[in-house]
């Protein structure tokens, strides 16, 4: 695993600047082993399959229930992903803790778009209501959180509560996500 800490001069004011981010430069700021060169804006998250946000659409750091910043992200569904084959054969559906990880993932993505460094990781969460699926047939999902808080000691951890819509509808929510970079 990649253990570098990323210093916040570093970070492409440019990205940063922006309210959305493009499938594009999502995938350029994703620091990888082979992408580790620190010379732009940059955040771990996962890769490959485990990679669960296709595009930023919105990005704000004073918007939001509380006031205190608001992200959205998308994914796009398609019959062939690979969870469809496995979970449940006969049956698919997207499991619904990769749901609860893209909401992780999409409030990483904040504090990194903010200019915080670190290792993004997943600390926790709270009140976790599930009402509805993630099918074959799904077009576009959407994860969507807004930000309570941001703490400095050490390390940066964001709190913040998040739904997760399916076509438009909203099927999961989650409250006190935790995610911290380290």
């Amino acid at each position: 695993m990649l253990q570098a800490v990323i210093p916040q001069e570093r970070f492409n004011k440019e990205v940063i600047s922006k309210d959305s981010l493009t499938k594009e430069e999502l995938s350029a700021s994703i620091l990888t082993q082979e992408n580790d060169s620190l010379g732009d804006f940059k955040m771990m998250l996962p890769q490959g399959e485990m990679q669960l946000l296709d595009r930023v659409v919105h990005l704000s750091k004073d918007g939001g229930n509380y006031g205190r910043g608001e992200v959205i992200a998308e994914f796009d569904i398609h019959p062939d992903l690979w969870f469809f084959k496995c979970h449940f054969p006969g049956d698919p559906i997207m499991p619904g803790c990769l749901g609860i990880d893209a909401l992780w993932q999409t409030l990483g993505v904040f504090l990194a778009w903010q200019g915080h460094s670190g290792k993004c990781r997943a600390l926790g969460v709270s009140d976790v209501k599930f009402g509805g699926e993630i099918l074959p047939d799904t077009k576009k999902v959407q994860f969507h959180v807004h930000v309570k808080r941001i703490i400095q000691r050490g390390m940066t951890l964001a709190l913040g509560d998040g739904v997760v819509l399916a076509d438009g509808q909203e099927i999961y929510s989650a409250k006190n996500l935790k995610a911290a970079l380290i």
